[in-house]
């Protein structure tokens, strides 16, 4: 089987244009692994990759569902994975591009749990608190029970969430202490880009500016004009969510710039965490996207 092809890490660490190089090489195509640009009509906020940065090349799960729908790690796996099935079957090499690393997971692993059984009772209970209360709240109760399988699993991993609840309702012991596991579905290499934080943190605030100077608070006005309220889940992603906070409680223009910064650099903070974990994992010194890009073939294709 063909590797997959994974370039990961934090926010504006140049991943989208290097994986765009590495398919031009490659003859690959992109799936997108970012929470957010999923979504139709945000598009300055999440820097979504405008067709002349895509040079021709396709790029899958970007753009896949409305501002106004939830989306789940389990919704990504069960519409993503038979994309990277489909790219392998026409002999291209399927590239996995973003910074969310539960969705990268999503692709790469098959997660086995323990032999404990299902029990539709249980499981109904929590889908019925899921629906009606949010996944927030049911992920607040496995971290009562279990903080262990909390701090792997996103809120939004409602499927997954409450499979640990039942095993935990059902026998009483953690997801955590019984034996599941990640089963690798994919051969696969994977690359970030390793810059010193106080340049990275420089990237950052830039590409913040940017995005402000191209018109991300009349962005998110036109989408809460459309219809779509400010507490769905895209309207949480950082620089919307604070762009809605700032409209609403008339915050100065440079206060909320340096919020969007400071959340970002944060959020950088547990991506480059959350990647440190990741297998096969290849660092690369900042150099010319073309320059990483050959770097990157020369390993995965030796």
């Amino acid at each position: 089987m063909k590797k997959l092809l994974v370039i990961c890490g934090p926010t504006a660490s140049g991943k989208s244009a290097l994986a765009v190089e590495c398919a031009r090489l490659l003859d690959g195509e992109i799936v997108s692994c970012d929470a957010f640009l999923i979504y139709r009509g945000l598009d300055i906020g999440t820097a979504k990759p405008t067709e002349e940065e895509k040079r021709g090349i396709p790029h899958h799960m970007i753009d896949v569902v409305p501002p106004t729908q939830g989306f789940s790690v389990s919704d990504f796996e069960e519409m993503a994975l038979p994309i990277v099935e489909d790219i392998l079957r026409r002999d291209k090499t399927p590239i996995l591009c973003g910074g969310t690393g539960f969705y990268l997971n999503a692709i790469l692993y098959a997660h086995a749990f323990g032999n404990t059984p299902a029990d539709p009772e249980i499981r109904e209970k929590y889908e019925k608190i899921a629906a009606e209360e949010g996944g927030e709240v049911l992920h607040a109760r496995l971290r009562t029970v279990d903080p262990e399988s909390a701090e792997k699993l996103h809120p939004n991993d409602v499927k997954r969430v409450i499979r640990a609840l039942e095993i935990f309702a059902l026998t009483g012991r953690k997801k955590s202490e019984q034996a599941d596991r990640d089963v690798p579905r994919f051969p696969f290499e994977a690359f970030k880009f390793e810059y010193p934080r106080e340049e990275l943190y420089c990237r950052i605030d830039k590409r913040v500016d940017e995005m402000l100077a191209r018109g991300l608070v009349e962005e998110v006005q036109g989408l809460l004009q459309s219809g779509v309220p400010e507490d769905v889940q895209c309207m949480q992603g950082i620089g919307y969510k604070e762009v809605v906070e700032s409209l609403k409680n008339g915050l100065m223009h440079s206060t909320m710039s340096d919020i969007i910064k400071k959340n970002t650099r944060n959020y950088a903070k547990r991506q480059e965490t959350f990647f440190k974990r990741m297998e096969n994992l290849h660092r690369l010194s900042p150099k010319s996207t073309v320059d990483a890009a050959k770097e990157v073939v020369k390993i995965y294709e030796g």
